[in-house]
């Protein structure tokens, strides 16, 4: 099926959302990037935000509806992770029971129509886009930050000096028995004193 790249896409965005939330503390969570400007949203408001308008956009342009609310009854970040997790889990099962002819129906995006697959493309831009804000603001807090797409500052620096991809935890499984035991993520080298650019 041409569109199983979507699919297997979405697997690992969605690994990387809860990845990400994994690296924040439990008090990080009325953090937001300028303290005194409510227009950067807050730890937890980006968590808000991931939860509520991926159920909407599945819902209403993709059609599938996981049938539980997006937010967790007790809204802290292990709570959030697991809500995610399992929701996210669910879309991804309808996914890969779908078609070609299913990913190629246009549908209401906004005020216009496109195919499913350019929707599904444009969620998981919008999915990466706040992760990314969620590992600015990391480094904000002054965190380690492991693996996501590939090495960083503490995993070892640039690709091209051969700094290794450490990822907190190997899998979902993992990372919830990890998180709920206080922390046990992948211990990380740093970077060594090397440049983590590639204009020095």
């Amino acid at each position: 099926m041409r569109y199983t790249f979507l699919v297997e896409t979405y697997a690992t965005e969605r690994v990387k959302v809860v990845s990400v939330w994994s690296e924040f503390r439990d008090e990080d969570l009325p953090v937001r990037p300028g303290e005194e400007d409510p227009r950067g949203r807050s730890v937890h408001e980006q968590m808000v935000h991931q939860c509520v308008s991926e159920d909407l956009w599945f819902r209403n342009m993709l059609g599938i509806d996981v049938g539980a609310p997006p937010l967790p009854k007790d809204e802290v970040r292990l709570e959030f992770m697991k809500q995610y997790a399992e929701d996210s889990g669910k879309r991804l099962a309808a996914l890969q029971q779908k078609d070609e002819v299913w990913w190629e129906e246009d549908v209401k995006f906004f005020d216009v129509e496109r195919s499913r697959a350019w929707v599904m493309t444009r969620r998981m831009t919008h999915t990466s886009h706040h992760r990314g804000q969620l590992m600015a603001m990391l480094r904000m807090l002054g965190r380690d930050v492991h693996s996501n797409y590939g090495p960083t500052a503490d995993t070892g620096g640039l690709m091209q000096n051969h700094a290794p991809t450490i990822y907190a935890y190997e899998s979902l499984g993992e990372l919830f028995a990890g998180e709920s035991g206080g922390g046990k993520k992948a211990r990380l080298p740093g970077g060594g004193g090397k440049a983590v650019t590639e204009r020095p």
